[in-house]
């Protein structure tokens, strides 16, 4: 196990992200802003760029878990929330709230939203008396997520021009003006469903001995696998509530976090999963404030620049080994 290396990183993404930005804050500063001091230092920290750190941490987190789990339990590297058209459903079930004048909590929108995609994912993929292969589920998913776009492109143009213009900078991917009660959301139902997600460890390991085998070993497969899927479109879509529709993070996290720490038990690569994803989505953002003097870009699109040659790797890898 390699764990204190992904926690070096991590904790080094943390401390650069409360740095550097259009204002640079020295480690004094730094120093001073965290434990009470004042000045525009600790403003900038406590204020500014640690709500935001939180936020980011959060919601990487919480999608690294969920891609992993929907890796696993498909067993095809391409099963995430947003490949498979979860996080799209989730954010237009927002979007659809707002356009409605609907004051409904964002997470449970968006749950609700997240869980609609997947079942209507499984309804157009499931073939009577056939095992549902896992590409299916994949292609359908892309289908679906690209269908809840264009349905959220479309409320847009139903929105007034400043709300539309919000709306799309949130469709983005973005963590601007968050605060601290965007953190606490996400932190708080990441970790009620992460302990969720702990105690159906043991069925993610039965069912990655084969569905068989896992029901042989007294499993009740199908009601572990529905388990375990609304676990991880919950998980998605407490991300997606806080920080829109973050392409790839949810992808990548859980080869990037198994490589570096070397994990092979399920408990021990969801835990990968998550502290990679908290580091794609804070260099991300590190990278979307910093790359270009005076403009932040959305975080998404960095995430997007990041994921999409990933995408085309693991399309091409999928390909030679006959699997589309």
């Amino acid at each position: 196990m390699r764990a204190p290396i992904l926690a070096l990183l991590l904790v080094l993404l943390v401390a650069l992200s409360l740095t550097v930005g259009e204002v640079s804050i020295g480690l004094a500063d730094l120093w001073q802003g965290l434990w009470g001091g004042d000045g525009p230092g600790a403003l900038t920290v406590r204020v500014l760029r640690a709500p935001r750190v939180a936020v980011a941490a959060g919601a990487g987190a919480v999608l690294g878990l969920s891609g992993a789990v929907f890796q696993m339990l498909f067993r095809n590297p391409l099963a995430a929330p947003d490949i498979m058209g979860f996080t799209s459903g989730a954010g237009l079930a927002i979007l659809a709230s707002v356009a409605l004048g609907l004051a409904l909590p964002l997470p449970l929108v968006a749950t609700a939203g997240g869980l609609a995609a997947a079942v209507l994912v499984a309804l157009l993929s499931h073939r009577p008396g056939h095992p549902t292969p896992a590409i299916t589920l994949v292609l359908v998913g892309l289908g679906v997520g690209f269908t809840a776009s264009a349905l959220g492109s479309f409320l847009m143009t139903r929105l007034p021009s400043s709300g539309a213009m919000e709306a799309q900078r949130w469709l983005s991917g973005s963590l601007a003006a968050r605060d601290w009660s965007h953190a606490l959301q996400v932190w708080a139902i990441g970790a009620a469903l992460a302990l969720a997600l702990a105690l159906q460890v043991r069925a993610l390991d039965l069912l990655e001995l084969g569905r068989d085998l896992a029901a042989g070993l007294g499993l009740r497969v199908e009601r572990a696998r529905w388990m375990l899927a609304a676990t991880a479109v919950g998980l998605a879509a407490a991300g997606v509530a806080v920080a829109g529709p973050v392409p790839f993070v949810a992808l990548m996290a859980a080869p990037l976090g198994a490589r570096l720490v070397g994990a092979r038990a399920p408990g021990a690569r969801l835990v990968a999963a998550a502290g990679a994803g908290a580091c794609v989505m804070l260099a991300a953002d590190l990278a979307a404030r910093a790359a270009i003097p005076g403009l932040q870009l959305p975080v998404g699109v960095m995430t997007g620049a990041l994921g999409a040659p990933y995408l085309l790797w693991r399309l091409s890898r999928e390909i030679e080994r006959g699997e589309l």
